[in-house]
């Protein structure tokens, strides 16, 4: 697990083993996780999506508590992660940083709490598949416009980005913030020393 500039943001780069027959690797470890974030990955749900060259998902996140932290990984395909910091008050709030996930290095991004995911299909039938620690629940869940200039995401040229009606019409961060949607720092810390607590051997 290899911590990116984002604080709560690992991605995990697995030794993989080719042969004739094909290759095998490793692309989940629960206690390589739990020594990087502190705590253990509590799944609640597993989510898998198809989307066409250009498709655009993102940027989504969660009210805090419990939001929802996302271990992705692209089976097939490729597709640039993007991982924004949206919690107010962070000492990298509004950063962004972008990984390639493929069916080649077979790399996989795990982001905490409180953080903000998007991501954009760089083949046709890029399929990803995510772990969540939490399940859907629309009435927690939130959108930030993935084309926002002022938080600039720099999305690959030459390809025309493919936005549901949701996302199309979600708003800037500076709206979002204003509205009271985002996360605090605080809030996300505070949430964060929980779940390791919780995770604390007895005695």
């Amino acid at each position: 697990m290899r911590q990116l500039s984002i604080g709560g943001a690992w991605v995990h780069e697995p030794k993989v083993f080719p042969d004739s027959r094909g290759s095998f690797h490793e692309w989940f470890r629960s206690p390589d996780l739990a020594e990087a974030a502190g705590h253990r990955l509590r799944l609640e749900q597993a989510n898998c999506s198809v989307s066409a060259r250009g498709t655009l998902r993102g940027v989504h996140f969660a009210d805090v508590p419990p939001s929802q932290a996302k271990y992705v990984k692209c089976v097939r395909g490729a597709v640039l992660d993007v991982i924004v910091d949206i919690r107010v008050g962070s000492p990298t709030y509004r950063r962004w940083e972008a990984v390639r996930l493929d069916d080649s290095d077979h790399h996989a991004v795990y982001l905490a709490e409180g953080l903000g995911h998007a991501f954009m299909a760089l083949t046709d039938d890029a399929t990803v598949i995510y772990l969540c620690s939490e399940g859907y629940a629309p009435e927690r869940e939130h959108g930030i416009h993935p084309l926002d200039p002022d938080l600039g995401i720099e999305w690959p040229e030459g390809v025309t980005p493919l936005l549901s009606e949701k996302d199309a019409a979600a708003p800037t961060l500076a709206e979002a913030e204003r509205q009271g949607l985002l996360p605090s720092y605080e809030e996300c810390e505070a949430y964060y020393r929980k779940l390791r607590a919780a995770d604390a051997p007895v005695g």
